[in-house]
């Protein structure tokens, strides 16, 4: 009897929030995990995975160190401006898919709801048109139009808003910011919902797809449908922890403020990120959801977390909840857990 190799994923930007959560998942079911950063990139200290400070776009020297991946995934995003995806979203696209052909493998990348545009539906099918009229949203057809004619096995997984496992999302940069002060900042009405992904269980479904790719054509589209939450419900679900945490009063909520859309209207002629900010607004406004059929039918139930203890680790990777005691802690998450 003899040992099996294990299956090796190589992670294109494994520095990142997303790329971190799904190289931790890839390392949690037995893979090999190698991580690809920047050239001189700090990055945490992880056992499990073998960090590759080498240039995207130095295909050779990647693919060298990298050989024996089956899977390539693509968690690469540049800054969050127009100019920055009109000008770099598709290189690394072609850089990922040159690396990936050259091993041999399949690429697995997370595509986002920007494709449908303002009009979209409120259940998005993987079959719903893409009428985006973005820059955003067009980038990202072009992109997915590049994956299915390259040649290259290619998987996309659709999500919605990431939050959980680091920083850099509309969680932390708006929503929870001033959670301490007691308050929450939603960008949206309050009854409008919209799809969101906590990202341990978006990182442990490319691992169950991942494992099914024999299965799957040449290109494949999948939903994630995550959690569809409003911000009602947010606010329902982050008031247990403050609670715990004596950021509001036992028996009080959590205060609901706005973002101040004008103040940005205004910053936008000026600011590159605020007018990106401003061309995605719809997304506040327009209900939707992702229907997750397809997946299910391949991979079986969609790993959920409950969202209340979505919420409360979210918090706790980010610090707000590092000094709770762990009787305010367990109060907090059976708290939580009652507004499931």
């Amino acid at each position: 009897m003899h040992n099996t190799a294990p299956n090796t994923v190589l992670i294109l930007g494994a520095r990142g929030r997303f790329g971190l959560a799904t190289a931790r998942a890839f390392a949690d079911a037995g893979w090999r995990v190698l991580g690809q950063t920047r050239v001189g990139a700090q990055v945490p200290v992880a056992s499990s995975i073998e960090w590759l400070g080498i240039d995207l776009h130095d295909t050779q020297a990647l693919v060298q160190a990298a050989q024996g991946a089956t899977v390539v995934v693509h968690a690469l995003n540049p800054a969050y401006t127009n100019k920055a995806w009109q000008t770099q979203v598709l290189p690394m696209t072609e850089a990922a898919l040159a690396i990936t052909r050259a091993l041999g493998a399949t690429l697995m990348v997370p595509g986002n709801v920007y494709n449908f545009g303002a009009a979209m539906p409120s259940m998005l099918r993987e079959d719903t048109p893409q009428l985006a009229r973005t820059v955003k949203g067009q980038v990202r057809i072009q992109m997915e139009v590049l994956l299915q004619s390259s040649g290259v096995r290619c998987v996309v997984i659709r999500a919605g808003d990431f939050f959980g496992s680091g920083k850099g999302t509309w969680f932390d940069t708006a929503m929870v910011k001033d959670i301490r002060k007691g308050l929450f900042t939603y960008p949206g009405a309050p009854e409008v919902s919209g799809a969101w992904a906590y990202l341990p269980d978006l990182g442990r479904t490319f691992v169950a797809v991942a494992q099914r790719r024999a299965a799957l054509k040449p290109f494949e589209v999948f939903h994630f449908a995550g959690h569809r939450i409003t911000g009602q419900r947010w606010l329902d679900v982050l008031t247990p922890a403050a609670r715990a945490q004596g950021w509001v009063q036992p028996g009080a909520s959590l205060k609901m403020a706005g973002l101040p859309w004008a103040i940005i209207r205004i910053g936008s002629l000026f600011a590159p990120t605020w007018a990106a900010l401003l061309e995605m607004r719809y997304l506040w406004q327009t209900p939707h959801a992702l229907a997750n059929d397809k997946l299910t039918a391949l991979i079986g139930p969609e790993p959920h977390t409950p969202l209340g203890l979505a919420a409360q680790t979210a918090l706790a990777d980010l610090g707000f909840t590092s000094t709770a005691s762990p009787r305010n802690a367990a109060a907090a998450q059976v708290r939580a857990a009652v507004v499931q």
